[in-house]
């Protein structure tokens, strides 16, 4: 299971990466308690998660570009630099009391953006902190192991942390989580080649965009991955008005909610990590992305909050096990020159088409309720899932070839 941890470099960096997303995760649970404190609505809510996450359309395949040409360990160190700095604003802003809903979201854009570039950049960086491609798999299933781990924690903290000192302190220690992943970058021993630039910025950017239409696996992956991500950000959105209205708590039941979410997922990355051969992970996507779907169907009716509870559980656990082995399977298919503009597609997928449930999530949930706008996003996402099914046998056509080249799969 944590077979790619013998190499130093990827140590290192999952180790300061687990502060840096603790961190995170507290800052978007503070955020979103904040902006529903001030102003009580549901649309705004789903605007705010929005502002956060709508720029990865815009500015993912730009990171993409910059990944496949530049050093990608000094991007990220740029990177978490500026969301450090952003972080800090917001304490500020919180601190003295002069924070106003246009601040909470311009620096949400601000953090949106920088995620934006951060995650395709260091997706494609994992394969550069290993040295045998073997362990590529594991090593990208540690990383969201990292990042549901950290999932199950920052939710926690922050409600613990928001009904004791209020929102402020997360921004504070998100700000300071930025220190151990940049550290981290800055002591790793890696014998880096800067890519070559034979192709123009514009030229690199429409051959990525080319690469991912014309394989089959990948476009159809991504394309679940967009599902999936919109059916998570109306869940996210929303949230917040769960935890207050239907379950009559406050931060600290949404941080539990958060929390159970992150345990599943967690467990879903370690069972994506204990696997040893990619083969077979379309099928497992396929019936954990339904799984997902019917989850949060599941949460969206019921009302006890014990109940309630093992539903998201099972919601982040099966997930992960989609998102996560969609994942795994696309850093297996795709070549390493094109690596960077790939996930940053991905990224897109993943962060750029969330806000788009977050924001017809929270316009259904102003005026329908908050059950109809998430248990219509599980329907929608478990007829995708069901035909993702029937498009397996197809998929796998296209995959085994590129697995038995590999050497993964044994040609037959």
């Amino acid at each position: 299971m944590f077979r790619s941890l013998k190499h130093y470099n990827l140590r290192l960096f999952l180790a300061g990466q687990l502060f840096s997303l603790i961190g995170t995760w507290m800052q978007i649970v503070a955020g979103s308690w904040l902006i529903y404190r001030l102003t009580n609505s549901a649309f705004l809510l789903g605007a705010f998660a929005f502002a956060l996450n709508f720029p990865a359309l815009i500015f993912s395949p730009l990171a993409g570009v910059a990944a496949d040409r530049f050093d990608r360990r000094s991007l990220l160190v740029l990177v978490n630099t500026l969301s450090m700095v952003q972080a800090f604003i917001l304490w500020v802003l919180v601190f003295t009391h002069t924070v106003q809903v246009w601040h909470l979201m311009a620096l949400s854009v601000v953090l949106g953006i920088l995620s934006a570039y951060e995650l395709p950049i260091r997706q494609s960086f994992i394969s550069k902190m290993i040295d045998d491609p073997k362990d590529l798999p594991n090593a990208v299933a540690l990383n969201s192991s990292v990042f549901n781990g950290s999932r199950l924690i920052g939710p926690a903290l922050a409600g613990l942390t928001i009904a004791v000192f209020g929102e402020g302190i997360c921004f504070l220690l998100n700000a300071l989580s930025f220190l151990p992943v940049i550290a981290a970058l800055c002591l790793m021993r890696l014998s880096y080649v800067k890519a070559g630039r034979s192709l123009s910025a514009r030229s690199s950017l429409v051959e990525g965009f080319r690469y991912v239409y014309h394989s089959m696996p990948i476009r159809l992956l991504l394309i679940m991955v967009s599902v999936l991500s919109m059916l998570s950000g109306a869940f996210h959105a929303l949230a917040p008005i769960f935890a207050k209205e239907v379950f009559g708590g406050g931060p600290r039941t949404l941080g539990l909610l958060l929390s159970c979410s992150g345990l599943g997922a967690l467990l879903g990355a370690m069972y994506l990590a204990g696997r040893s051969t990619v083969i077979g992970l379309g099928r497992v996507a396929a019936v954990a992305s339904a799984g997902t779907a019917v989850s949060f169907m599941l949460f969206a009716v019921i009302l006890d909050i014990r109940l309630a509870a093992v539903a998201v559980f099972l919601s982040g656990l099966t997930m992960i096990m989609s998102i996560g082995g969609m994942n795994v399977i696309i850093q297996t298919l795709v070549e390493e020159g094109k690596r960077g503009r790939v996930m940053s597609l991905y990224g897109i997928a993943l962060v750029g088409m969330s806000p788009f449930g977050s924001l017809t999530a929270g316009f259904i949930a102003s005026r329908a309720g908050v059950s109809t706008a998430l248990f219509f996003a599980g329907v929608f996402a478990l007829t995708a899932s069901v035909l993702f099914w029937f498009r397996l046998p197809r998929f796998r056509s296209f995959v085994r070839p590129i697995y038995a080249a590999k050497g993964i799969f044994p040609e037959a």
